[in-house]
């Protein structure tokens, strides 16, 4: 969330074919900000472990809260229960 041009982000695990699950990271963009997936991954390599890493990112117009203001994770699960990552596939049986 201390990203410059990032509005609001949530993190989710979603299903993975190889480690079970992985993270997915929802990104809303502050108004006129054209920050790309390079610039987030850049700014996130100081501060977490390579393995905590999101597998992918994707930009939303929105992230559903709840009636409190809290993001709402359950409907984040619901809304991405069916992504699938890229390459997931290709990564079965490798170590």
């Amino acid at each position: 969330m201390g990203c410059p041009g990032v509005a609001e982000a949530a993190a989710i695990g979603v299903p993975h074919p190889k480690w079970d699950e992985r993270p997915l990271l929802l990104v809303v963009r502050d108004p006129g900000s054209t920050i790309g997936e390079g610039e987030i991954r850049d700014f996130l390599a100081g501060q977490m472990a390579k393995w905590w890493m999101p597998d992918a990112i994707e930009f939303v117009a929105e992230l559903p809260h709840t009636a409190s203001g809290k993001l709402s994770k359950k409907d984040l699960r619901d809304l991405y229960r069916d992504y699938r990552f890229a390459d997931a596939e290709a990564m079965v049986g490798r170590d």
